[in-house]
């Protein structure tokens, strides 16, 4: 599947921050009403950084945390051949379909 990435400008000044929000809210609401870390999350962990993503990308992501993987410096450039991104910044080979880099 296609999923839009982020770059690094949108990255930085907006899911960074929304997801740490997301994190203290959670931590927040753990102690606050004594909640298991499973329910804390189902209730709203992350909303704002997945409706941020939307807003940026028109993309309908439903896991916060696979945002976290939508981050276009984690991976390579896109193969000479399917065009799809190789797997990390340093990969020497496509994993799509075993062509080279160059």
């Amino acid at each position: 599947m296609v999923i839009p990435m982020l770059d690094e400008k949108e990255w930085a000044e907006i899911i960074e921050p929304a997801l740490a929000l997301a994190t203290s809210d959670l931590q927040q609401r753990r102690v606050t009403h004594g909640e298991t870390l499973p329910e804390a999350m189902r209730n709203g962990f992350g909303e704002r950084a997945l409706k941020l993503y939307q807003e940026l990308t028109g993309f309908h992501e439903t896991n916060v945390n696979a945002i976290r993987h939508h981050r276009l410096s984690f991976y390579g450039p896109p193969c000479k051949k399917c065009k799809k991104p190789l797997r990390t910044p340093e990969a020497k080979l496509c994993a799509a379909c075993g062509t080279e880099r160059d």
